[in-house]
């Protein structure tokens, strides 16, 4: 097999004496789309900063291509190729949506032309080229998150770690957003998504991986993954697992 793009080996984070991550390993092969799944507090939002370096590990080693990363600073990371979104969409709200896009073309370019032509072809990527000139502080929730992922995707990554991209989105800006993902997809972007909404999870994870107290419980597709009591225990607790059926039923959801 090749060489994972990105390879997460018994990665640990501790603050006093909670363990927010506790030895979890997976690995991304180039052109996957993977996502982590658990309940509220399972260590998500920790392990992907574990990753991007907003954290360091206190056990465990993260490579991308095969080399460890784990004392790059979160814009060195970048350049080597990882781009990330955040659980709250955090724009330059006095910029506008083209400036904010700038921003991260210029960790590649360092001509303010190249950089702006870049920046209009991702806008246009995400649809929100009419929007360009447009102060982000003004953006609706959904453009927030196209910027978001626009940002990502200036740095032209090969992978893209999101975290709760759809986050408060309505059912049909949900709908465009998978859309969006599967088209980036297709052009030959890797992600691996954090998503709390598990008929997205469906809809275009190839692989699922769950977290619980941030602990590795399972990983598998989204079906076998969605219908494993030890999922259904980790969303609902020990007094629901009398009734697998409804169970079940409510897991999807």
């Amino acid at each position: 097999m090749s060489t994972p793009l990105l390879e997460v080996n018994n990665v640990s984070k501790h603050f006093l004496g909670l363990k927010a991550v506790d030895g979890v390993s997976l690995t991304v092969q180039k052109g996957e789309i993977v996502s982590i799944i658990g309940p509220n507090g399972a260590g998500k939002t920790t392990f992907f900063n574990l990753l991007t370096g907003q954290l360091e590990p206190t056990a465990g080693e993260v490579k991308l291509r095969g080399q460890v990363i784990n004392q790059l600073a979160p814009h060195d990371r970048a350049r080597q190729g990882m781009g990330r979104t955040f659980q709250i969409a955090k724009p330059l709200i006095a910029l506008n949506a083209l400036e904010n896009v700038m921003i991260g073309a210029f960790m590649r370019h360092s001509s303010m032309a190249v950089a702006t032509e870049k920046a209009m072809v991702v806008l246009e990527r995400v649809g929100l080229a009419h929007l360009a000139r447009r102060r982000a502080g003004d953006l609706t929730l959904s453009e927030r998150r196209r910027l978001e992922v626009a940002r990502a995707m200036a740095l032209e990554p090969e992978i893209v770690l999101l975290d709760e991209v759809m986050a408060g989105l309505n059912q049909s800006e949900v709908g465009k957003a998978i859309e969006l993902l599967k088209g980036l997809h297709a052009d030959g972007l890797t992600f691996l998504i954090i998503e709390h909404n598990l008929k997205v999870v469906r809809a275009f994870s190839e692989r699922v991986v769950v977290l619980d107290r941030g602990r590795w419980i399972g990983e598998g597709t989204a079906e076998e993954i969605l219908t494993s009591p030890a999922v259904i225990k980790a969303y609902l607790g020990e007094g629901h697992m009398g009734g697998q059926t409804k169970q079940t039923t409510e897991v999807n959801a």
